[in-house]
């Protein structure tokens, strides 16, 4: 029996992953710069364009007024231009000493229970208690931001969906449907080896599929297509980890035809960790992809704002929902994170953090962001908002959280997400076949989590 976390909202209602970080303590030792005032510092991660309009947001918007209303505080930008991998790995090294951790950081809920295990960040929940906003924000959200000791340690600011970006143009050149709605991973394949015939020199179907793309590769790609089928990764009844399931063994055989069949992008594109500017930012705009395996947030790029600005992507574009394997119920999967603000537990500024913090999450200034950004977002008033329902695909991207599934929110997640990484490239590069990457991945599982802490399905 499959064990997966199927949680059904409202059409409104957004889910997240991300887990809150928090700032307590008001005798903390204060930092300042060379005015005498107090200095925050926000790390975030800004590499191949990504973030531009959170950077935008917090550099036009939330600084200007928090800075008015503290004259005292300047409050500095501090972005990695990293990839996304290289960007857990810098933060975490970051957060471990006085000397270089940041004051606000952005946390990758998935990120988030083990750098809180790590002793990384500031439990929020004295604070939360005092901030009526909160009550605003999603209970799913709550709970899904929230570690294994039953600490809040962040802010979400943004969740999201996943599905199939498609376009309707290329799909129409080449006799498709449109609107496009795949009934099983079958369907997506014959839809990419018909564009593949029919139009040379598009690449017909782009899924992350290396360790340079992180966690893209682990959730957007593999844990996407495993949601489809009757194995999950964790089995929340029992408390462990399922190393051994046909759906594993399968997932990494629809991986292995894509590459196998052609019908993927080069590896050069896809290994290299701009991989998803490259697909997003340049290929689909330039009507050179037909079908991407990836988020709702990358509309994105494509705004006024964005880091590839596209007036037509609306209308060239359709967002179906990934199906599952065979079409079996619910016969669709999507999978739901987010972003958090958080406060490292060796910030200097706690108090001020929190402050910035409470700025940036209001009502206003969270629906200013996900217009500029275009994510879902965690707070149920702002899902009512007209302008916020207007925002192109949320219709679709809403929807498809009706069955969504989250990560794992256990300490060795991050670790097993490493291994799935290096599995599909392994698969991908032709260095080992999808039955031999379902087998490593049970040894080694097996070992990262002990032999009492796995199962098989």
């Amino acid at each position: 029996m499959k064990k997966k976390m199927f949680t059904k909202i409202a059409a409104v209602s957004v889910i997240g992953g991300s887990m809150l970080l928090s700032a307590a303590c008001s005798n903390e030792s204060s930092s300042t710069d060379s005015k005498g005032k107090q200095e925050i510092k926000i790390t975030y991660r800004s590499g191949g364009g990504t973030n531009k309009g959170l950077t935008d947001w917090l550099n036009k918007e939330i600084i200007p007024e928090f800075e008015k209303d503290h004259p005292k505080v300047d409050v500095k930008l501090a972005p990695l231009n990293v990839s996304e991998g290289d960007y857990f790995a810098k933060v975490a090294l970051m957060l471990k000493s006085k000397n270089t951790a940041p004051d606000i950081v952005t946390e990758d809920t998935f990120m988030v229970n083990s750098d809180a295990s790590a002793g990384y960040l500031e439990p929020l929940d004295d604070r939360i208690k005092d901030w009526s906003d909160w009550s605003n924000y999603n209970d799913s959200v709550k709970q899904g931001v929230i570690a294994q000791d039953g600490k809040t340690y962040g802010v979400p600011y943004n969740t999201d969906s996943r599905g199939l970006w498609y376009n309707k143009d290329l799909f129409k050149k080449a006799g498709l449907p449109v609107p496009w709605e795949p009934k099983s991973w079958d369907d997506i394949l014959q839809a990419a080896e018909t564009i593949k015939d029919k139009l040379p020199g598009v690449t017909p179907l782009w899924m992350n599929s290396g360790k340079a793309t992180g966690e893209a590769t682990s959730m957007q790609t593999f844990e996407m297509l495993l949601s489809g089928t009757d194995t999950w990764l964790y089995d929340n009844d029992s408390k462990k980890w399922v190393v051994k399931g046909q759906g594993l063994t399968d997932s990494f055989k629809f991986i292995d035809t894509v590459y196998e069949n052609k019908l993927g992008p080069s590896l050069s594109q896809v290994l290299n960790g701009t991989g998803g500017a490259v697909a997003y930012q340049q290929l689909m705009p330039k009507g050179k992809l037909a079908i991407g395996l990836d988020g709702f947030w990358q509309t994105g790029n494509w705004g006024e704002s964005g880091a590839a600005p596209w007036p037509d992507a609306f209308k060239t574009l359709g967002f179906a929902a990934m199906p599952t394997q065979k079409g079996q119920a619910p016969g669709t999967t999507t999978m739901s994170g987010g972003w958090a603000l958080s406060i490292p537990k060796n910030s200097k500024n706690k108090d001020a953090a929190w402050d910035f913090i409470k700025l940036a999450s209001s009502k206003e200034n969270n629906l200013s962001l996900l217009q500029k950004e275009r994510n879902l977002t965690p707070r149920d008033d702002v899902a009512k908002e007209q302008s916020y329902q207007e925002i192109p695909m949320f219709k679709e991207a809403t929807e498809f959280l009706s069955f969504t599934h989250f990560r794992p929110a256990v300490d060795k997640y991050p670790t097993v997400s490493t291994q799935i990484q290096s599995l599909v490239e392994g698969v991908v590069t032709d260095k080992i076949t999808p039955e031999e990457a379902a087998k490593q991945y049970q040894s080694n599982v097996t070992k990262i989590v002990g032999e009492d802490n796995v199962i098989e399905k």
